[in-house]
């Protein structure tokens, strides 16, 4: 799927949409692209996030503003229930002990820096200042640290403890991000002008 996906699916959506009568056949053929992966991915024993990752690349090139603008009402529809999932299994209780809260911190602040490195490095041609926003830009860790986190601890992998610092992580870096974007394009002050 990731290597011809695209193309596999640019050239069967023609011949679907032709033929399907529906109003909407695109989304509802994204739609069934993406549960089928997801399904594929579960078998297979990876996460369902992957499955449908792989359907996201396949119907990159195709999907059109129709299918984008009825994508984002599922989504919005569909995030709570997922958010709701997350926070039944967090315990917030865990975060009394120093020692657990020492490792959010810590595992906080490594966050930050592995994606402001990573991903700032990428920008050095265009210079220190973009390498500070490009890489500040990519510091949140949402939805995908989140999805590992609920499996590693359905699967007793991972202690309930590790599961918070894990979401508290995810829930830090993308609160965090817009407060420093904010300091990364602030304009240089000016100097005042000699008299």
């Amino acid at each position: 799927m990731a290597i011809w996906g695209t193309t596999a699916v640019n050239k069967i959506l023609p011949h679907f949409h032709s033929r399907a009568e529906a109003e909407d056949a695109q989304f509802h053929l994204s739609l069934i692209l993406l549960f089928a992966l997801s399904a594929m991915a579960i078998y297979t024993g990876v996460a369902a996030i992957v499955g449908a990752f792989l359907a996201g690349l396949a119907l990159s090139d195709t999907a059109d503003a129709r299918v984008r603008d009825l994508t984002r009402g599922v989504n919005e529809l569909l995030v709570p229930f997922f958010l709701v999932g997350i926070g039944l299994h967090l315990d917030l209780g865990v975060f009394r002990t120093p020692a657990t809260l020492t490792l959010a911190l810590v595992i906080l602040a490594a966050a930050i820096v592995t994606k402001l490195i990573g991903c700032g490095l990428g920008a050095l041609a265009l210079g220190w200042q973009n390498v500070l926003k490009i890489g500040l830009g990519m510091v949140p860790r949402g939805e995908v640290g989140m999805v590992v986190a609920q499996m590693g601890l359905s699967m007793k992998v991972i202690s309930t403890e590790v599961y918070a610092v894990v979401v508290f992580m995810a829930v830090a870096t993308t609160l965090v991000t817009p407060l420093l974007l904010k300091i990364a394009f602030r304009p240089p002050a000016l100097e005042p002008a000699e008299a």
